[in-house]
């Protein structure tokens, strides 16, 4: 592996007018893609094997046309005070608002009247129009948002209150401004770590071109492949971040190789052949991350996964072949002025020099501090974990609805509207479907049904059933009394379920529950019920690759306890916050509410293959030292002091990236930068840089124990470079090489 890389980082650097072609070439095609190609409308969103699922199949089948997985607006009305919505001239700007929403799209299929369907609270000041579309919420264009909002507010000229809930109005959050904070802090850093500004820039040029390329083909493929907005949107974010990693980790390796005196394609070469097979590893991890997202069997999560993972091989392809031959454009400007000088004073003694310590830096001093008191350390980052991993006990998952959104937006307040004129549920209530085509008597079996329903614990209010024109289905409208992302809520669709069992054997007929509200509570329980299998295949998958690429067992089984560790301790943050309200004001929640069922398997998938990028770069300088001769606790120190400035810098990059989402006015992205921000500080600063050197230390010799039987059937892939010694640095000037001219 490192005399393929090593050979392939000379090519790079030698041919680099070819490379930056080619490389150049394929942004300018994929944008091309991107720009010729058919808008795009977004992915459905269906859940296999779920009842709520199966219960919108049948209802396309039995009510044609109907859309019963159609995106739905939930028009809230009030009066002005003092007044009744059933005054004339209230009931007059009521109903032509009304048809105003029926005109407004060609998807609208239905809008209920208040007056007609009596959707209007005791008290007479607060009423709903529900309106429902014929497509999904993500199939929705602008053009029909936009009609419905300005409906809306021209409703609001008659003196009426009038908000939207329902996921109609629902658009991506923007997340423009968040990736420019990202990529500013990420510069300054990058600046700060190189001390030029050309080496900086190098990671953040390296890394638009990998995510252009990548969100370039992504959308030039949406519309064939049936790829949603939000595709695009993780593979920027991931690609963004393990570009600029990549790029980070050449660049300092191509910068340390020049500082001990070698010709700039040999230390491109060697760059390449070391630091690139750390890349290659960690860039594998992060794709059995992705694409293991498969596992949990949602089409949607599965095309978002493997996007991401198409962009990540892209930042790795980049990193190997880009990267050296920009540095070739470079030359020795990738140091600042100040170290050239030094190096050229070096340069003439360095060959009969005798051999320098390497220079004291705040890594070294921090790996020598952990030598010094590894018991100490260790048990300190443990239990700091552990004990920030507590709350998760009392996780509680869900998708959050319209109650956790701020206060000042529109579904926010129709959700409280709806909450104060009729009760909670009425924010999401639940659609009872029952199949009565096995039934002798299909309206008798309906009846049972409703009459069981409105017995169930938990229930408000009972619709009267609606049948099909075969009259052998019909669909019952249920109303919770809690809020649909109680845990209330969900013991109430658990129950009307069970009762569907008796039902079935007492008359044939078939009852199931679905709706938005048991749509989200069947997702929760599916991804709940994956987690397990999803992290014991990544970290299966992963620790095998990290057996190869370390030659050890304790090495990678540490490593994966420690990724555990830390997702354990930021899902414990993540519930304390927004589940708990805990610092609630600090972050923006503005409402507290479950966790968002996505959110473990989601930090599971990406933190681990960040995690690991880190592992594989700080562990593997130490047993390149290691195999080069020096001893444990001396490798130690030798990887920190070459690595630890580099893996802090790339995890300060990540966590601004991540952070910067926290601003968003979305609940879920507000969670998910947190999130993925607290767990690469945990996994980076407590895991990588305290709990692994002391593990080590404590185990010393051990750490790189291999049974021989295991060591002659694992494939040797030289990841530490032992293989580049046969190769000697070629002594010619770089200026008098063919096709090296700057």
């Amino acid at each position: 592996m490192a005399t393929f890389l090593y050979k392939l980082g000379k090519l790079a650097f030698r041919r680099r007018h070819f490379v930056a072609l080619i490389w150049v070439a394929l942004l300018t095609l994929a944008g091309v893609g991107a720009a010729s190609a058919p808008t795009a409308a977004s992915s459905s969103f269906s859940i296999p094997g779920t009842e709520a699922q199966k219960a919108f199949d049948l209802l396309d089948q039995r009510f044609p046309g109907s859309a019963a997985d159609g995106a739905t607006a939930r028009v809230v009305f009030k009066a002005p005070a003092g007044e009744k919505l059933g005054d004339a001239a209230n009931k007059a700007d009521i109903q032509d608002t009304v048809a105003a929403i029926k005109s407004s799209s060609k998807q609208v299929a239905s809008v209920a009247d208040p007056f007609v369907a009596k959707t209007i609270s005791k008290d007479g000041t607060i009423a709903y129009s529900s309106a429902s579309y014929k497509v999904s919420s993500m199939e929705l264009t602008d053009d029909d948002r936009d009609a419905l909002q300005k409906v809306i507010d021209h409703a609001k000229e008659s003196g009426l209150t009038v908000e939207v809930g329902g996921d109609a109005l629902q658009a991506m959050p923007e997340t423009g401004a968040t990736e420019v904070i990202g990529i500013a802090v990420a510069a300054v850093v990058l600046v700060i770590t190189f001390g030029s500004l050309l080496a900086a820039g190098l990671p953040l040029l390296t890394a638009l071109i990998g995510v252009g390329i990548g969100v370039s083909s992504i959308t030039a493929l949406a519309n064939a492949l049936d790829l949603g907005t939000t595709t695009s949107t993780l593979a920027m974010m991931i690609g963004l971040a393990v570009g600029i990693d990549y790029a980070l980790f050449i660049v300092s390796r191509y910068r340390a190789e020049l500082a001990e005196g070698r010709e700039r394609e040999e230390a491109a070469g060697r760059a390449v052949g070391t630091a690139g097979s750390a890349v290659v590893f960690a860039g594998l991890t992060v794709v059995i991350a992705l694409v293991g997202l498969a596992v949990v069997n949602i089409p949607m999560l599965t095309k978002m996964g493997v996007a991401a993972a198409g962009t990540v091989a892209i930042a790795v392809l980049i990193a190997l072949t880009l990267i050296p031959a920009l540095l070739g454009y470079a030359g020795k400007r990738v140091h600042g002025r100040k170290a050239r000088k030094a190096q050229e004073a070096e340069k003439d003694v360095r060959q009969d020099a005798e051999p320098v310590e390497p220079k004291v830096n705040m890594g070294t001093r921090w790996a020598r501090f952990v030598l010094r008191r590894p018991v100490a350390v260790l048990v300190t980052g443990v239990i700091g974990l552990g004990a920030m991993a507590v709350p998760v006990a009392s996780l509680e998952l869900g998708l959050p609805d319209d109650g956790v959104q701020p206060t000042d937006t529109t579904q926010r307040k129709a959700y409280d509207l709806l909450s104060d004129g009729f009760g909670p549920g009425f924010n999401g209530p639940l659609m009872t479907v029952v199949d009565a085509k096995g039934a002798d008597d299909p309206k008798a079996a309906v009846d049972k049904v409703v009459s069981s329903i409105k017995d169930t614990a938990g229930v408000a209010a009972v619709t009267p059933a609606t049948f099909n024109k075969a009259g052998d289905t019909a669909i019952i409208s249920v109303v919770s009394k809690y809020k649909p992302s109680s845990v209330e809520t969900e013991d109430v669709v658990h129950a009307i379920r069970d009762e569907g069992k008796d039902i079935k054997a007492d008359t044939g007929a078939e009852l199931s529950v679905t709706g938005s509200t048991a749509m989200n509570i069947d997702v929760s329980q599916k991804l709940n019920d994956a987690l397990v299998p999803y992290l014991a295949l990544v970290v299966g998958l992963a620790f095998l690759l990290l057996m190869v690429v370390f030659r050890s067992v304790l090495v990678p089984l540490k490593a994966a306890l420690g990724f555990l560790l830390s997702v354990l301790a930021a899902l414990g943050a993540v519930v304390a916050v927004y589940q708990w309200g805990w610092l609630g004001s600090l972050f923006g929640v503005e409402q507290t509410g479950p966790v968002m069922s996505m959110m473990p398997i989601f930090m599971v998938g990406v933190v681990f293959g960040l995690a690991m990028d880190y592992e594989v770069f700080l562990v593997t300088r130490m047993r390149e030292a290691y195999v080069h001769g020096e001893r444990p606790a001396q490798a130690i120190v030798t990887g920190f002091n070459h690595g630890a400035r580099v893996v802090t810098a790339a995890a300060i990059i990540m966590i601004a990236v991540f952070a910067g989402f926290i601003g968003s006015s979305e609940q879920m992205v507000k969670m998910i930068g947190f999130g993925l921000a607290i767990a690469v500080l945990f996994d980076a600063f407590v895991v990588r840089m305290t709990i692994v050197p002391a593990v080590l230390a404590l185990l010393g010799k051990k750490a790189w124990w291999l049974p021989k039987w295991l060591d002659r059937a694992l494939p040797n892939v030289d990841v530490e470079g032992e293989g580049l010694a046969k190769h000697a640095p070629d002594e010619r000037p770089d200026e008098d090489r063919e096709l090296v001219k700057a």
